[in-house]
């Protein structure tokens, strides 16, 4: 076995809600991407839909991450599998028995979208190993190299990033459209890939934890990516003006963002949960952290899945996380073949710390 296209990513997953019918869905997603692909998710759980919590885990976002569609497909496979045959899951010294399968599936919502970016996966993967971004030209001039917006740079999370952020802060973010790596598009939710995803966790509004897989740096990231994370001063939060000009910049006192202490403690929690179940693996330490601390962000899916319930109390909390797997984008496949054990040995002990 290999990395799979993205036409073998869509069969995998139409072929598991075809053959546990009684634990999953096919959920079709309302846009296809800009060339016109079609995209779907799985909701695997045994009751019926919208009456537990929901996880909602995405991955293939950025097109030259390869690994990230094949990690929640074999997740998918794994949890169906096991919950069909009463048997539980090993992945090398982290296992799981049968009766945890079952609490997962029985207690919540996991809502797997493992392909979000299936243009910018089939140009990786074809023509430009390297390639980041979706595929949209529209802003591109007729530039070839300055095609795509970066996905993870679209959500409507301090997207006016020239205002929000300091002078210093050098977030790694682009409003020029010839970035190749982190333009942001044009405007927040410019892009039918990012609306998917919001539309999911418009779909599903019990979701309470969102992951979106990427590679690479071995890191567990959680909230915030704009700047370090306080609990003292609710002020100091994205949406109040005062502070603009002043996000970003480590280590000084102008800023920190707004976190609530119970929010901070369980998002560690989880996170540290995560890293105890994927070292049990084989070994492998991954560091929990906030986003921040890898570099800081604006426009990124866990900063707006969270930020959400903030800007409209009626949006249930979503704890919000980015896997970073890995120490390459495309490692050989007999290196993925463990780095899927190890994340997904991670995420199936996430999903069982959620419910409990």
């Amino acid at each position: 076995m290999s990395y799979l296209n993205i036409t073998e990513v869509e069969s995998a997953v139409a072929s598991l809600a075809t053959a546990f019918p009684a634990q999953c869905e096919l959920v079709d997603l309302p846009e296809t991407s800009v060339e016109g692909r079609a995209c779907h998710a799985l909701r695997i759980g045994t009751a019926p839909a919208g009456t537990k919590d929901s996880v909602v885990l995405i991955g293939g976002v950025h097109a030259r991450e390869w690994g990230s569609c094949e990690i929640l497909v074999h997740l998918a496979a794994d949890l169906l599998e096991a919950s069909s045959t009463g048997t539980g899951l090993a992945y090398g010294g982290t296992t799981f028995t049968s009766a945890q399968v079952g609490t997962i599936l029985d207690n919540l919502d996991v809502v797997v979208f493992p392909l979000v970016n299936p243009d910018g996966r089939h140009y990786s993967q074809t023509v430009q190993a390297m390639w980041r971004k979706n595929r949209d030209p529209a802003n591109s001039g007729g530039r070839p190299a300055c095609v795509g917006v970066d996905i993870n740079r679209n959500y409507d999370f301090l997207f006016d990033f020239a205002t929000a952020f300091g002078p210093t802060a050098g977030p790694q973010v682009s409003a020029d459209p010839c970035d190749p790596q982190v333009y942001e598009g044009p405007s927040a939710f410019s892009e039918p890939e990012t609306r998917n995803v919001r539309w999911l966790l418009d779909t599903y509004p019990r979701t309470r934890w969102f992951v979106d897989v990427h590679s690479y740096s071995e890191d567990i990231l959680f909230v915030w990516g704009d700047d370090e994370n306080q609990s003292d001063d609710p002020d100091k939060n994205f949406q109040n003006p005062a502070y603009d000009g002043r996000r970003g910049v480590a280590g000084d006192l102008a800023y920190a963002e707004y976190i609530p202490k119970e929010d901070a403690d369980n998002s560690v929690l989880l996170a540290e949960r995560f890293c105890r179940a994927l070292h049990g693996v084989r070994g492998r330490t991954y560091t929990p952290m906030s986003g921040f601390h890898l570099y800081p962000t604006s426009g990124t899916s866990d900063d707006y899945a969270f930020s959400r319930h903030f800007v409209d109390p009626a949006k249930g909390k979503v704890l919000a996380f980015t896997v970073e797997w890995g120490k390459s984008f495309q490692p050989p496949w007999t290196e993925m073949e463990r780095i899927i054990l190890d994340v997904d040995a991670g995420l199936v002990q996430f999903c069982l710390t959620a419910q409990e």
